[in-house]
């Protein structure tokens, strides 16, 4: 706009004339103004020493919207107002190109950060998620169909129809791309729908709860190393001031055997004043701090490995003798996760225990609490929500607690491509150094990174060429144009890796890349000695610890790729030491990722062709429960655009939310899974009718029924026994119900809780009952789970028993005993001591037994015999512990007679 003419400036600038009357001549700066008023002009940006003109301009336009915004201030710092007046600009829609700008301001060092989502005053202003679910394909029409059915046949004449254009038109020509081109849209789609993400979500606290002091007693295990440090102390010191009672155990190394940390609890709480006797309330562990190396297992954090013990002493067979009754399992890290923009992730070691915790949390939900992550330096109001979050966080088991406020982990989709248009694509160049390179996973991705065009593939493993079918692949590769270095080497040895990664460098063939896909798997029930933690930790971790530290430097590597699993995103049954160590690939992605390093983390789901999914009915046995194996092309595809996203970490895995959701959610409540439409549409049509979760379903299996109608008592309890028996073996995979034994705890018979409702589902159809999922959770054998069925079944009497002697379905069946046995039922036994109750129970149930002299502590899960609490094992009263007696009390043994039985009164705590 000229300020000669207040009009557009025209190509009289170029003469010299125009200068001259610019001189001479008055300025015309409100006419220009007015100019771009009218040509809708509302916002305004000064380039220039100070702001004198967007003074001028306010006065000289009437639209009282309009923003006049000086690009520099006297007297104030020039990148300051730069950017504020760039930022106002942006909110008033004026396209911006900000990596240009972070370019010049930060020295090129600046990186995009995905915007948190929630306010940083702690309110809410972004809308909600549509409740469709993000990851569904569009549906096709009937004119799609006949298109590209034509497309893939290549037929013109048909196509000429679809087109409305003559045959003899050059449509065959583009056809073969045409067809290329939807499959490999299609493939696309197919990878998008496997990925996903961890956010973090504002907490909402509602109820009564929210915000309650942990009064009680809290048993605070904490590192010897670290009992005094400032930061445990203002921790400790807090919650002491809230109105908790804590009784702080240090321990050390030498504590790591589960039975020696069980009796150190058991005379921390033993001895003392006699307060000490107090119910605990909770178990607070700060154990996870102690980040040096086990002293032999250096892999191994100390703090890890004193959590793997601790958490065997509170729920293994003779846990009762700890001392801590049911009191639930807390651990607090700091630093662990990246929660929040900006986050150090400096206890990157410590998210190990995270991996653990989420799979104590489906082993032993009852007794489990929640993982609780603070920053290294913590407010008075971070203090403060550690408080809140052992008592009001609700079904929230993963926090993080930051200066604004506490935060819990969603799992999210996460299409590599969700804005539409092509996806980009990384392309491999140089040296790929590829860890476990000669095993399944290392083959696939070799092949695909020299189709892509790598020079040259380096194929690490201990044993280089002599591992089998080497010399194949070294052909294939080759054939690819790919130059193929088999290298034996333990990537666990720092010096051997530096040697090889410093040779490959003397060579003239620096590494560029590295996919570090090497490690050992966890078999279910296995790795519970600390050798056996230690072997499956150290495979993981410990060749990715040594190449993040040879590749440190920014611009060092294009890609650093580190496989983990899924078992590190949501748990795994029987899986604490691969989980702990699949969930430190991911933090170690994350920490690089925040100092500018490359880095992405994928966590896969099971894979086909070659996977450990291909080995015996694994993959039966994983499509059943939602997790089908995906083909390794469609994997490849997906970690393709893994790495042209921005994401540190992803999830990528093929996953069935309506068989898998209610399989997860079946002992307690998932948050983490919660906000994923599918799960919500999905837990949302499982939950029962009415709430009546024990009534018959519409159409009962009619055979079944008559069947053991027509049975007598003690033949009905045979057959309904062997019903039960034979659908136990089926969900385990056993080829018959010789391999479930009658009275044998269904978690020794291998039972979690993905197969738990499994066999929820098929008692259910056999006998038309619409049951509770946490089914197996409540009966803890097959004998218990008999029973029960005979009373939903045949309320009016005839077992005999189920095979195991008289039970509760013969005692007093008026209506007014049933509710109050349903009301005890909903009572924790803690409230019931703390309440002073117990004794007079206890004194009901055996007359002159007081509480203690029966062999066993407060608490105690074992008989006398060491075995699991069984009433049908006992010989006397003095035998069991307070549970058995309270389940006596209730209902001779079993569980009351309510299909909806509370999930905070499992009994004989077998899960």
């Amino acid at each position: 706009m000229s300020n000669l003419t207040g009009a557009p400036v025209s190509d009289e600038m170029g003469f010299a004339e125009f200068w001259v009357r610019h001189v001479r001549e008055a300025v015309r700066f409100a006419d220009g103004i007015g100019a771009l008023e009218a040509a809708g002009v509302t916002t305004y940006l000064e380039l220039g020493p100070d702001g004198v003109l967007s003074a001028l301009g306010q006065d000289c336009t009437t639209d009282t919207t309009a923003a006049f915004l000086p690009a520099l201030r006297a007297g104030r710092p020039a990148t300051e107002t730069l950017a504020g007046a760039l930022a106002h600009a942006f909110t008033r829609g004026v396209p911006l190109d900000w990596r240009a700008y972070w370019a010049t301001t930060a020295g090129g060092a600046a990186r995009w950060l995905d915007l948190p989502t929630y306010a940083f005053q702690s309110v809410r202003h972004w809308p909600e998620p549509a409740a469709h679910g993000a990851a569904a394909p569009a549906q096709e029409t009937p004119a799609d169909a006949r298109f590209w059915e034509a497309v893939e046949r290549g037929d013109l004449s048909a196509l000429a129809g679809e087109f409305e254009a003559g045959a003899d038109q050059p449509i065959g020509a583009v056809l073969p791309a045409l067809s290329a081109w939807r499959r490999e849209q299609q493939a696309q789609e197919q990878a998008d729908a496997l990925l996903y993400r961890v956010v973090w979500q504002p907490l909402s606290r509602t109820g009564p709860d929210a915000g309650t002091a942990p009064a009680g007693t809290w048993v605070v295990p904490v590192p010897a190393a670290g009992a005094d440090d400032p930061w445990v102390r203002a921790l400790t010191d807090r919650l002491t001031a809230d109105g908790a009672r804590l009784l702080t155990l240090p321990l050390d190394t030498a504590d790591t055997d589960p039975a020696v940390l069980r009796a150190r609890l058991a005379e921390r709480l033993g001895h003392g004043d006699a307060t000490d006797a107090a119910p605990v309330r909770g178990v607070l562990s700060l154990l996870a701090l102690d980040e040096r190396p086990h002293p032999e297992h250096p892999a191994v954090p100390v703090g890890l490995a004193l959590t793997a013990a601790l958490a065997e002493a509170l729920t293994g067979p003779e846990a009762g003798r700890t001392g801590c009754g049911d009191a639930p399992l807390w651990c607090v890290t700091r630093d662990a996760v990246a929660a929040a923009p900006g986050d150090p992730l400096d206890g990157a070691a410590q998210s190990q225990v995270w991996g653990l915790g989420r799979v104590l949390a489906l082993e032993h939900p009852d007794r489990w609490g929640g993982l609780v992550d603070l920053p290294g330096t913590c407010d008075e109001r971070t203090l403060a929500g550690l408080a809140a979050a052992l008592t009001g966080s609700g079904d929230e088991d993963q926090l993080a607690l930051r200066p604004a406020g506490a935060l819990v982990r969603r799992l999210v989709h996460a299409p590599a491509n969700a804005a539409g248009g092509p996806a980009p694509r990384w392309t491999p160049c140089g040296t790929v150094l590829i860890t476990g390179g000669t095993g399944a996973l290392g083959r696939h991705v070799a092949r695909r990174l020299a189709e892509r065009g790598a020079q040259h593939l380096v194929l690490v493993s201990r044993s280089g060429a002599d591992a089998p079918g080497t010399d194949r692949v070294r052909a294939e590769l080759e054939a690819l144009g790919a130059a193929v270095t088999l290298a034996a080497c333990d990537v666990t040895d720092r010096d051997a890796l530096a040697a090889l990664v410093a040779g490959l460098a003397a060579d003239g063939t620096p590494v560029r890349a590295v996919v570090h896909a090497a490690g050992a798997s966890q078999p279910p029930g296995t790795g519970t000695d600390l050798p056996g933690f230690a072997r499956v930790v150290t495979a993981k971790t410990a060749g990715a610890v040594h190449l993040d530290a040879l590749f440190d430097t920014p611009d060092s590597l294009d890609a650093f790729v580190l496989f983990s699993s899924i078992a590190g995103v949501w748990g795994g049954g029987g899986q604490g030491a691969y989980a702990a160590a699949n969930t430190f690939l991911d933090a170690l992605a994350e920490r690089r990722a925040a100092r500018g390093l490359a880095a992405t983390a994928v966590a896969w789901g099971p894979w086909a062709d070659g996977g450990m999914a291909t080995e015996g009915d694994a993959e039966e046995q994983l499509s059943r429960r939602g997790l089908p194996p995906v083909a390794p092309e469609t994997n490849l595809l997906a970690l393709e655009r893994a790495l042209a996203g921005r994401d540190a970490a992803v999830t990528a895995a093929r996953v069935d939310w309506t068989r898998f959701a209610p399989v997860f959610a079946a002992a307690r409540p998932r948050p983490l899974i919660a906000d994923l439409p599918e799960v919500r549409a999905t837990l949302l049509a499982q939950e029962p009718a009415g709430g009546a979760a024990g009534a018959a379903a519409a159409d009962p299996s009619e055979a079944v029924l008559a069947r053991l109608a027509g049975l007598s008592g003690d033949d009905r309890d045979t057959a309904l026994l062997d019903l039960v028996r034979e659908h136990a073996a089926a969900a385990l995979g056993h080829p018959s119900a010789d391999a479930v034994a009658a009275d044998r705890a269904f978690k020794d018979l291998g039972f979690d809780s993905l197969t738990a409702v499994e066999l929820r589902n098929r008692l259910g159809a056999a006998c038309g009952l619409r049951l509770p999922s946490s089914l197996v959770f409540d009966y803890p054998n097959p004998q218990a789970l008999t029973r029960h069925l005979l009373r939903t079944l045949f309320p009016e009497g005839g077992s005999g028993g189920a095979g195991a002697g008289a039970s509760g379905a013969d005692l007093d069946t008026d209506p007014q005993d049933v509710e109050l046995r349903r009301t005890l039922a909903t009572i924790p036994l803690g409230r019931i001591r703390e309440a002073g109750l117990l004794d007079t129970l206890l004194r009901l149930a055996g007359p002159g037994t007081p509480v203690g002299e029966s062999g066993h502590g407060a608490g105690d899960g074992d008989a006398a015999s060491g075995s699991p609490n069984s009433l049908d094992s006992l010989d006397s009263i003095d035998e069991m512990d307070l549970q058995g007696l309270l389940d006596l009390a209730l209902d001779g043994g079993d569980r009351p007679d309510d299909d909806t039985p509370p999930g905070n009164t499992t009994s004989n705590s077998n899960f």
